[in-house]
Parts: structure tokens; sequence; C-alpha cells
């Protein structure tokens, strides 16, 4: 039960976000908004107020805003079809700047909570590659094989990046006095690890500031994550789908209200870089459309935008089978 709540929960919130967005700067450029829907299917409830239906329907697996002239021509001039460029291309990219606004929320409230991660140690496990080589408890680390340290996420990425028996040099300050430290990871799950773990500190500043880290870090990921897709170098297994992701939200809503606010966030800002893929169907796609025509002067011809739209909304559907069945469900079977 606790997962189906907590999976409802985020997936309302990242789809109410993500058309709220897409409904609230159309609204602000005089678009002319016919319904506004969260969920799919049968409607449960609607109300009407103004020139605009509000509705909440049946399955939680996503939302539309219906805009005049979105998907078929109009004459009225508060038509999508009839403002700007400019205008459209707003309307289009809303939706995602409001995914990241959740996730950067999100995270400010979780590092406000637990603390934001320093470059401070603040945990050594006992008998851990670090407590052997002598690493202590509020060492400062300075750079990680010679590469200068900014954050701890730095730290954990040059430390899991380490190839198989090579030795990791910390260079740490402690108590103002520069020593340096060399270390024998050891491997669990197949990444190199020391055993240690950050300082946290707790203020506004640094939450802010953590939070803004912590997205921009997800979106980096996520796109190195597609480079390797492409170069034909990564693991599909290691994706997930509809049912992973609801796994993992279950999973973390188990631990507190704390950890289901840190996956609304990770989903938040994963469901902001996706939709801004340049993929027919997807709003990236769409803006790319419109960012043609700007060049060109041009429309594109709207039988192959919805062909080619068609085509890409196929190959995202068939690309979340793949995951789930050979993703999801494998990774079920082998337990």
């Amino acid at each position: 039960m606790a997962t189906l709540i907590g999976s409802i929960i985020v997936f309302m919130l990242v789809i109410m976000l993500h058309e709220l967005g897409h409904f609230t700067v159309a609204k602000l450029v005089g678009i002319k908004v016919n319904e506004f829907s969260i969920g799919m299917g049968p409607k449960l409830i609607q109300k009407e107020k103004g020139e605009t239906k509000y509705s909440i329907r049946a399955l939680p697996i996503g939302g539309y805003v219906a805009m005049e002239g979105e998907e078929e021509s109009s004459d009225d001039p508060r038509s999508f079809e009839n403002v700007s460029i400019p205008k459209k291309m707003a309307v289009v990219l809303a939706g995602a700047f409001m995914n990241f606004v959740l996730a950067i929320v999100a995270f400010f409230f979780v590092a406000l909570l637990l603390g934001s991660s320093t470059t401070n140690v603040g945990v050594v496990i006992e008998n851990s590659p670090a407590y052997i080589a002598g690493v202590q408890k509020d060492d400062k680390i300075l750079s990680v094989n010679d590469k200068e340290i900014k954050s701890w996420q730095e730290t954990i990425e040059e430390i899991s990046s380490t190839q198989n028996s090579e030795i990791i040099k910390l260079e740490l300050d402690r108590n103002g006095e520069k020593i340096t430290k060399e270390i024998t990871p050891e491997l669990k799950d197949g990444v190199p690890t020391v055993g240690i773990g950050t300082k946290l500190e707790k203020s506004v500043s640094k939450s802010i500031l953590s939070a803004f880290q912590m997205t921009w870090y997800i979106v980096i990921s996520i796109i190195d994550v597609f480079k390797l897709i492409f170069s034909g170098n990564f693991n599909m297994q290691l994706l997930s789908g509809p049912v992973g992701v609801i796994s993992q939200i279950g999973k973390e809503t188990a631990k507190g209200i704390v950890y289901l606010i840190n996956i609304l966030g990770i989903i938040s800002a994963n469901l902001g870089v996706v939709n801004l893929l340049p993929i027919p169907a997807l709003d990236g796609g769409k803006f790319l459309f419109l960012l043609i025509e700007a060049i060109t002067g041009k429309k594109i011809n709207e039988k192959f935008e919805t062909t080619i739209s068609l085509i890409g909304f196929s190959f995202l559907i068939g690309l979340m089978l793949y995951v789930t069945i050979f993703g999801d469900l494998a990774r079920i079977i082998s337990r």
C-alpha cells in the first residue's frame, strides 16, 4: 500500500507541475486553453471555469493541456497556431522548466532536513581501506588522484572511476596541515570504494547550493547515460521502466518522508531532461520543429509532423516495453 500511495503522490506531483508549466505560460502569452487535465482515461471530476475545463481522470499515468489550435487548424486569433514562435517555444519549454523547479525545491528540503554534503570526512568505516590507510574524521579532501575536489559528489566520482587494483591518492587537510594518503580500494558490487562518508552541515545557504548542484548532477548523469547508449557501451538492463521506478519509490517511501521527497526530486529532474530530448512526440521534438521553422521561415508540413511524431511515440513505447521486459522483469526473475 505504501508503494502504491508513494508512487501516486510522486507521479501526480511531477505530472501536475509539468502540465501546470505549459498551462501557466499558455495563459500568460494569451493562448486559449480548452482543458487542463491531470491523469488520462475516463473523467472522474470535471469543472468548468471561464473558457477552460479542469479535469481529474482515472489513470495517474499522464496529463495534458489542450490548447486551441495545437492539434488542429483554428481561425481563433488566440489559438496556439496563431501566436508567435517565441511564445510557442516558451509554452513548449515551460513543462520541463517546472520539473527542474520541483527538483530543486525537493532537494532543498532534503538538504535542509538531512544536511548538505561537504568535502570533509564525516564517517570512516572501521577496517575499511581508508581506515587502514589512516584517514580520520573531519579530514578535508583537497584532491583525489591529483584532481582538485570541490564537492563530495566529485569525490565519489573520482573514487568509483578508479581502475581495478589502482591505488587512490587522497590529498587531505588535517587541522591546517596537508597530508597525502595512498589507498587500495575494495570492490563493492563491482564499484571501487574506500569506506568514507561525507560530513553533513545544515544551513539554508548550503541547502540552496546543494539543491542546484544535485539537480545539475542528475542532468549531466542522464546525458552521460545517453552518450553511452548511443556508443553501444551501456548495459540496458541497468535502466528502469515503470515497474522498476514504482519499486524504487516503494523502497524510498518505506524509509520515510525525506526519502520520498528525494526520489520525487530525482524523478522530476529525470523527466525534465528526457522531455527536452529532440525526439518527436516529446517537448524537445516540438521545440526542434519550432526552431527549424524560425530559421527557415517555413512551417513544417502538418502531415509530416504528425507522421514523424507518431514514429517518435512508437519508439518511446517500444523503448519502455524493452526496458520493462529486459530490465525490470529480468532483475526480478534473477533474484
